[in-house]
């Protein structure tokens, strides 16, 4: 069966973009076949598997907004066992344009039902925002996953998702889950880097990844190229841990 896995933090720039990009091309050389929908109207996840926003004919906003079924909108991308559902700037406008819909919060599960059974997984990348773009993510889900910085204004912004985001979704979605909380742009070097490490494991006992993903100059650089780390630097340390999470990931789906 398929499972679908949030990407979400209300904190920016904690790494979800690029957890949602290498998290799905590595299931996809793990021989899964992954769908990865783009939910932020900044459209990084699109980018960054070889995809130019300005040239996008379908995206998300139009399975949300318009009569447009999914198969219409899903791209194959140039990486195994990956295809795409893109994003684009029009995804600003439909916060407001979802307001005057029935079932407004369930727009995106409806739309993919039809598709998913092609698929093994569906990673969906989410803006750092609790409207209703990320409530329609979260409600299509399964689970979410949590990329969290080794730092402490990263820790405040995790207890906020927790106690708004994840109690709220709950509303919409009773069987969601938590799949994990994955430790991002680790620096063991830092003494505060540790201690954070540690809080996070307090606060998620059994519920933190065994892989943590550690700075890494590559994973910066392969955005710009339009490709997951594993197309752009196999030997890359990045490369093996997005691997090793995706295989984490497969082990707590059985």
């Amino acid at each position: 069966m398929v499972k679908v896995i949030a990407i979400s933090n209300q904190k920016g720039g904690v790494g979800k973009t690029t957890t949602a990009v290498n998290l799905a091309a590595s299931m996809g050389i793990n021989g899964k076949k992954t769908l990865l929908i783009d939910m932020d109207p900044q459209g990084n996840t699109t980018s960054g598997v070889g995809y130019n926003k300005k040239n996008i004919k379908l995206s998300v906003y139009d399975l949300l907004i318009r009569d447009c079924k999914a198969e219409e909108v899903v791209i194959k991308t140039d990486f195994k066992n990956l295809d795409l559902i893109p994003s684009s700037m029009d995804l600003a406008a439909a916060e407001l344009e979802l307001i005057d819909f029935e079932s407004r919060e369930s727009k995106l599960k409806n739309k993919i039902n039809s598709i998913k059974e092609k698929y093994s997984y569906i990673i969906i990348d989410c803006p750092p925002s609790l409207g209703l773009i990320t409530t329609n993510a979260v409600c299509s889900s399964d689970t979410i996953l949590i990329p969290v910085q080794c730092e402490y204004y990263a820790l405040e912004g995790l207890s906020q998702l927790m106690n708004s985001t994840f109690k709220r979704m709950k509303k919409f979605n009773k069987r969601l889950e938590l799949e994990g909380v994955l430790m991002t742009m680790y620096d063991g070097r830092l003494k505060l880097t540790e201690q954070a490490a540690s809080e996070i494991k307090k606060f998620f006992p059994n519920k933190v990844f065994s892989t943590v993903i550690h700075r890494c100059v590559r994973l910066s650089e392969a955005p710009s190229f339009g490709k997951p780390i594993y197309y752009y630097d196999k030997s890359c340390k990045g490369t093996q841990e997005y691997i090793d999470l995706s295989k984490e990931v497969i082990k707590n789906s059985r």
